[in-house]
C-alpha cells in the first residue's frame, strides 16, 4: 500500500472504532477530543491497527500514544509509509 492508502486505512479504522467521520480525523484527534476514545476503544484501536498494518506495538508504544499524530509516528517506526 502507498502512503495515501495507508492514511485512508488509518482514518477508516479510527472512524469505525471511535464513531467519527474520517474527515474529522486530524493529528490532534485524541481521547480529549473524542468522547468514545476510552480505554476499551483504545485497546480496540491497537488490535485493529496491528491487524491491518501487520505490526506489533510494545506496551511502551501503546502507553506513549496521546493522539493520532503519535499513532502515525509509531506506525512509521514500524516501517509503514504514511
Amino acid at each position: 500500500m502507498g502512503a495515501n492508502d495507508n492514511i485512508n486505512t488509518l482514518h477508516s479504522i479510527l472512524s469505525k472504532i471511535l464513531g467519527i467521520s474520517a474527515q474529522e480525523v486530524t493529528d490532534q484527534t485524541s481521547p480529549d477530543t473524542v468522547p468514545r476514545w476510552d480505554s476499551y476503544n483504545g485497546l480496540m484501536l491497537v488490535s485493529e491497527l496491528e491487524t491491518q498494518f501487520n505490526v506489533n506495538f510494545t506496551m511502551d508504544e501503546v502507553v506513549a500514544v496521546k493522539n493520532v499524530g503519535d499513532i502515525k509516528a509509531s506506525l512509521r517506526k514500524h516501517g509503514i509509509d504514511l
